[in-house]
Order: structure tokens, then sequence, then C-alpha cells
């Protein structure tokens, strides 16, 4: 069951985490473009400073999640790094 938990960390948890946090990074991005581009506009500030704002809480939230099952799989004992006990 160790294997499993690990083997569904290591190929599937890990792997969402790291795509949602690039979303976040690229929102955020996006956000420091939009803020940099439309320096005049106050409309366009908002907008720019919400995607900014979105990106940063995006990027905490995935590394918060990131850590929760990392304390988690270690509370309960699981190797994090050792998925070939799966085919055994």
């Amino acid at each position: 069951m160790d294997a499993f938990i690990s083997a569904l960390n290591t190929n599937i948890i890990n792997p969402f985490i790291i795509l949602l946090f690039s979303v976040a990074l690229l929102v955020f991005i996006w956000g420091l473009v939009q803020f940099v581009r439309n320096a005049g506009e106050a409309d366009a500030l908002e907008t720019a400073k919400r995607h900014v704002i979105y990106g940063l809480i995006g990027m905490f939230i995935m590394v918060s999640a990131f850590g929760i099952i990392r304390i988690i799989l270690n509370t309960f004992g699981i190797d994090q790094t050792n998925v070939s006990n799966i085919q055994k």
C-alpha cells in the first residue's frame, strides 16, 4: 500500500501540482507584463494588479499543498523516492 501511495504521489499528484504552479506563475508574469504595458490606464492597472495577486495566491497554495502532502507522507513513514517496489 505504501508503494501505491508513493507511486500515486510521484506520478500523478506532484506533476499536477507542478502544472498548477506553472499556470499560476504564468498568470503572475502576465499580470506584470500588463502592469508595465498599461502604466497610464487606471482600469488596465487594476486588472493587472488582480492577475499579479491571483498568481501569487495560486503559487502560495501550490507550495502549501506540496508541503502538506510531504508532511502527511513523512508522518505515515511513506518513502517518497522509491517507487520501484510496486513491480515486486
